[in-house]
């Protein structure tokens, strides 16, 4: 008969927006006993994920299940990586944007029943500054709102994008210089983004084309844009078609270093921290097992037909309306410069 699994979850009580005080019966009701011994440990302050996960390499648990949102994921992540440990994801959080890239389930009981199947896979993560990153980090507006977003004390979508409407209009971009092997360029941006995986959480696709397998980061460079081009950016975002943007500029690579005009704030799976005007980020290959989804359709994190013609069809009328107020511009200065002649 074959040795049973250890597994500890990890469940953080108070992230996201649902209660969690079924959690523990809906483990035990669908994690398969035939299999697996497992024990439930819940976090009591910031960072206590990070130190049970620590524990449970020296407690000889095979996998630890991180029950919680992208933060406790990170928490519990970094403390496994380059172990023998799997990490396991029961998404509870406001936006899960590991398990969404992951296409794990949302409902707890269902992924459970990924984690009976106990498909390991070793994947790539990141580091900024030497701290791990497993879905996304960036600085610039992103870091900012998520310096907010902390700030507010609330958690969800809705927060999010309170924070996102209210701050928008007052965000001005900064200027980065960013080198890795192929040279030195300068970016007046309104955001920089390194993605491991594909999204921000919430189904927001920063990043469509991002794999956690590749040994390569997805870079985003957001130009400044106004008012009328802010609706094609956040359809192109949900919709999975952000880097067909005219104001995106992505790129892979394994490393950047990056300088900006001065200190600021930095995120690393949303969690903001304030750092110096240097910014190192660099790609970790097959640096953490992770158990996957193995039922999952892959296909379904690129944007289909539909999809990519809607993105298409308003980037046209977007493209058509700062044409014609271009147009307008130039009218203006010509009649203008025609009156004093």
């Amino acid at each position: 008969m074959t040795e049973k699994k250890k597994i500890l979850f990890i469940m953080n009580p108070i992230s996201g927006t649902v209660r969690k005080t079924g959690i523990p019966k809906v483990v035990e009701d669908n994690l398969d006993k035939d299999c697996f011994d497992f024990d439930l440990e819940e976090t009591r302050y910031s960072g206590h994920a990070y130190e049970l996960a620590t524990d449970a390499k020296v407690h000889g648990y095979d996998a630890v299940v991180a029950v919680g949102g992208d933060g406790t994921v990170n928490e519990v992540a970094r403390a496994i990586v380059h172990s023998d440990i799997a990490l396991g994801i029961v998404p509870c959080g406001s936006g899960n944007g590991l398990a969404r890239h992951l296409m794990l389930p949302m409902d707890a009981a269902k992924a459970i029943k990924v984690i009976n199947s106990y498909t390991v896979h070793d994947l790539d993560y990141g580091m900024i500054n030497d701290i791990p990153f497993f879905c996304t980090c960036g600085m610039g507006f992103d870091a900012f709102i998520s310096m907010k977003f902390a700030e507010s004390g609330r958690r969800g979508p809705v927060t999010y994008i309170e924070n996102i409407l209210r701050e928008g209009l007052k965000y001005r971009p900064e200027t980065y210089e960013i080198k890795d092997e192929n040279g030195t360029s300068l970016y007046r941006a309104f955001l920089v983004s390194c993605a491991n995986a594909s999204q921000y959480g919430n189904n927001a696709y920063i990043a469509p084309q991002a794999s956690m397998s590749d040994g390569l980061l997805d870079v985003i460079i957001m130009e400044p844009f106004d008012m009328l081009e802010a609706p094609q950016i956040s359809i192109d975002m949900f919709n999975k078609t952000l880097d067909k943007n005219s104001k995106i500029k992505t790129f892979k690579t394994k490393h950047i270093q990056i300088h900006r005009e001065k200190p600021g704030f930095i995120h690393y799976d949303g969690e903001p921290v304030m750092t110096s005007s240097d910014v190192d980020i660099s790609v970790k290959d097959k640096g953490i097992r992770i158990i996957i989804n193995p039922f999952a359709d892959k296909a379904k994190r690129m944007p289909n037909a539909m999809q990519n013609a809607f993105s298409l069809f308003f980037n046209d009328i977007f493209s058509a309306r700062t044409d014609k107020k271009l147009m307008l511009s130039l009218n203006k200065v010509v009649k203008e410069k025609l009156g004093n002649l």
